[in-house]
């Protein structure tokens, strides 16, 4: 997972989540990129999400909010209404009075609707609260109603998160290219953040790449080589199937005549040995005929 923080200052939620997600180098750990502290400004209204997380299959907008005091039991997520635990409300860290439920009605709408704006409509944004509760609090979940679109997860075990990715990439589609994160990148005015196509590629993210995406950001350079190193393979794959790769032992291999420079030892000995070669050749050719003559039949 490659994490890219816009902001490196935020809540204890927002820093325990950058702390997980940075942990997921393992080939079998979910794949994609998150951006930390990004913002969305549509319909005139800012949006300011803690996360968003593309991976080859989705997008999920992150909610993330701890708890500042002990509250053990049951943390009672309604349809419509605060969040409490046992009766009490949840004592949560972010000073926005909307819930996690709200906010992420609000921000996985207006991403969706942009996307659509721009042509990526098809692919749907999920929302993900992340509460994480105070050392040794024992809490649960209940939530009485159900939405494909948005899930509670406890972050009192960085697992869970993870297993909610994992269950998403079996159920999605593979519909981000790395053409699609260049461009939302760019929307979001992330270029500065934008990996490079090799990055995404890794990632699992398909090609192919428009390297014009990454034109104005810090990885251009990267982008461009990419495509000249592309470029080089398609060259030599079109290449005559009749040539024949001179041997280590070449002149040309052992003398190679280097760009924007004449050096004219070396071009002696590449001369000397070519000429050697060839003598030594014909003389192998000439005591082999010389031999075939005299002690031939006949």
């Amino acid at each position: 997972m490659l994490v890219r923080v816009q902001n490196p200052a935020g809540t204890n939620a927002e820093r325990a989540l950058i702390d997980w997600l940075r942990t997921w180098k393992d080939p079998v750990s979910p794949h994609g990129v998150a951006t930390i502290n990004c913002s969305l400004f549509h319909k005139d209204k800012l949006h300011q999400f803690d996360a968003v997380v593309w991976t080859p299959t989705s997008c999920v907008v992150i909610e993330a909010e701890a708890l500042v005091a002990r509250q053990d039991g049951a943390l009672e997520i309604p349809l419509n209404g605060p969040w409490t635990i046992n009766g009490e409300p949840a004592a949560m860290e972010g000073r926005d009075k909307r819930t996690p439920l709200e906010k992420s009605r609000d921000h996985t709408f207006a991403l969706q609707d942009w996307l659509s704006a721009r042509g990526l409509g098809q692919r749907a944004v999920h929302g993900v609260a992340l509460v994480v509760p105070l050392r040794g609090a024992e809490l649960r979940i209940e939530q009485a109603w159900s939405d494909p679109s948005f899930d509670v997860i406890l972050g009192n075990d960085p697992g869970r998160l993870r297993h909610y990715f994992d269950t998403l990439a079996e159920s999605e589609k593979h519909l981000w290219t790395a053409n699609d994160i260049a461009f939302a990148f760019r929307g979001l005015g992330l270029l500065p953040y934008l990996p490079a196509p090799q990055e995404l590629l890794n990632e699992g993210f398909l090609g192919p790449i428009d390297i014009t995406l990454w034109h104005g950001g810090p990885q251009q350079a990267q982008a461009e080589a990419y495509a000249e190193e592309l470029a080089q393979l398609e060259r030599d794959a079109q290449g005559s199937g009749f040539a024949i790769e001179a041997p280590w032992y070449s002149p040309w291999k052992l003398y190679p005549t280097e760009r924007g420079d004449i050096d004219m030892g070396r071009a002696l000995m590449r001369a000397v040995f070519t000429v050697g070669m060839v003598v030594a050749v014909a003389w192998i050719l000439w005591f082999v005929v010389t031999a075939i003559l005299t002690y031939g039949p006949g």
